[in-house]
C-alpha cells in the first residue's frame, strides 16, 4: 500500500512531530509511506517540499490578506482564523496520484485549499489535530458553541456582529466539499471525536479515534546522569514543561506559574521548574517565585534527557487534543499532572498514573503535583 501523509511541516509544531511519526510507524508496518509537506526541515528522502517558494508565500499571505480584509482590517486574532481559500496544487503531485490513501494532517495557512481537496482522486483520511474541521475558521473554539449549529457572529472576527461573516462562509464550503468527497476523519483522542459529534459538520461523518504513534522505546531507557550537562540542580525534585511555544496562550502558562508559585510556598521539599521551547515574551516567568531553568528550543535527545531527569511533567493548557509531553513524559518514568481539557483522560487515570485536577484550580495543580512528588503513582502501569 502507498499512503502519502501531508502536513504543513516536518519539524515546526505538535502535528508535524507525530506526522513525521506516524511516518516512519506506517514504513516499520511494510507500508510505503512519504510526507509532503510546506515548510521542510530535515534531510529525509521522504519528506518533500511542495513547489517554489514564491508560490509557498504568495498563497500564504493571499489567505491572511483575505482574512485580514474581513477582520475589517484589523490584526487581532489573525493567526488565529484558516479559510483554506488557496494552496498548492496537491492533486498534480506524482505522490499523489500514486497513492492509495491520501493522508491529510495540519494543512491550514495557505497550504491545501478546500477545492483542492475535492480534485484528489484517492480516498482521504483526515488526521485532526485541533477542531478546524468541524468549525468556520478557528482552531479552536472555547467556549464558543456554534460550530454545533451554524457559525457566524465569530467572536475571533472583528465585531464579530455579522451572521453571514467569513465564518459562515467557510463552513458551507466545508459542508459542500464533504458531501462530495469521500473522506474519512480521524479523531486523536475520545474528547475530540466527543466534539465532532456535537457539531454540525461531522456528527453524521465517519470519525475514528486513533491515537497519536508514539516511539515509546525512545524515551524508556535507563537513566544516565546528564543534570550537571544541562544545568539542572543535582538536589532539588524536577517539574518540566514544555511546547513549541510555551507562551503561546492555549498553554496556560500563567496558570502554570501560579501553580508552581503556590507548590514552592507550601513545600519544604526544594523543587526546581524546568521550562524547553520558545518564549517570545521576556517577562512571561517574572512572577516565578520557585528556582527555575529555561532550556529553549532544544531537540528530541535533550527532552529525552530532561523527562528522564524529572520527576513530574505539568501541562496547563486551556485545550490539548492529545498533548505529547504527558505521553512522552510518562514513557521516561516522569509523573504528569495537567488539567482535563481535551484528550488528557485517554492517557492519564487519574491518582493512579498521574492527577488530573479541576479547571482552572491552580491550587488543585498544586496538590497534583505534590501528590507527583511523593511518589504515589504507580510506576509499571505508567
Amino acid at each position: 500500500m502507498k499512503v502519502t501523509l501531508v502536513n504543513h511541516s516536518d519539524t515546526r509544531g505538535g502535528a508535524s512531530v507525530v506526522t513525521v511519526r506516524l511516518m516512519r510507524a506506517l514504513v516499520e508496518a511494510g507500508v510505503d509511506a512519504r510526507m509532503l509537506v510546506m515548510q521542510k526541515g530535515t534531510d529525509s528522502d521522504r519528506v518533500q517540499q511542495l513547489q517554489p517558494a514564491w508560490r509557498r508565500k504568495a498563497c500564504f499571505l493571499a489567505e491572511h490578506a483575505d482574512i485580514f480584509a474581513h477582520n475589517g482590517f484589523s490584526r487581532e486574532n489573525l493567526f488565529k482564523a484558516s479559510i483554506a481559500v488557496c494552496g498548492m496544487d496537491l492533486h498534480r503531485h506524482p505522490w499523489v496520484r500514486e497513492a492509495d490513501v491520501v493522508a491529510l494532517n495540519w494543512v491550514n495557512q495557505g497550504m491545501v485549499s478546500l477545492n483542492e481537496i475535492s480534485r484528489i482522486e484517492a480516498p482521504v483520511v483526515w488526521t485532526m489535530h485541533d477542531m478546524w474541521c468541524m468549525t468556520g475558521v478557528c482552531h479552536h473554539a472555547g467556549e464558543c458553541t456554534r460550530y454545533r449549529r451554524e457559525c457566524g457572529n465569530c467572536p475571533l472576527l472583528h465585531g464579530g456582529t455579522s451572521a453571514h461573516d467569513l465564518s459562515r462562509s467557510c463552513l458551507s464550503r466545508k459542508s459542500a466539499l464533504y458531501s462530495r468527497k469521500n473522506i474519512h476523519f480521524v479523531a486523536v483522542s475520545h474528547w475530540l471525536a466527543d466534539k465532532c459529534a456535537e457539531s454540525a459538520l461531522l456528527a453524521d461523518m465517519p470519525v475514528s479515534v486513533i491515537p497519536n504513534a508514539f516511539p515509546v522505546e525512545q524515551y524508556a531507557v535507563p537513566a544516565v546522569n546528564a543534570r550537571s550537562h544541562y544545568g539542572l540542580p543535582d538536589d532539588a525534585r524536577l517539574v518540566v514543561m514544555g511546547a513549541a511555544r510555551l507562551d503561546d496562550p492555549i498553554k496556560g502558562l500563567p496558570l502554570a506559574v501560579e501553580a508552581l508559585n503556590r507548590l514552592h510556598d507550601t513545600t519544604k521539599e526544594k523543587v526546581c521548574a524546568v521550562f524547553f521551547g520558545e518564549i517570545r515574551d521576556s517577562h512571561a516567568l517574572d512572577a516565578l517565585r520557585m528556582p527555575s531553568v529555561r532550556l529553549g528550543t532544544i531537540g528530541a535527545d535533550t527532552v529525552r534527557d530532561v523527562y528522564i531527569h524529572a520527576d513530574a511533567v505539568l501541562s496547563t493548557s486551556h485545550y490539548e487534543t492529545l498533548p505529547g509531553t504527558l505521553v512522552e513524559g510518562m514513557a521516561a518514568g516522569c509523573v504528569p499532572v495537567t488539567f482535563g481539557r481535551g484528550g488528557q483522560a485517554d492517557i492519564v487515570d487519574h491518582l493512579e498514573t498521574g492527577y488530573i485536577a479541576r479547571y482552572p484550580d491552580t491550587a488543585d495543580i498544586a496538590e497534583g503535583l505534590r501528590w507527583a512528588l511523593a511518589d504515589k503513582a504507580d510506576r509499571h502501569k505508567m
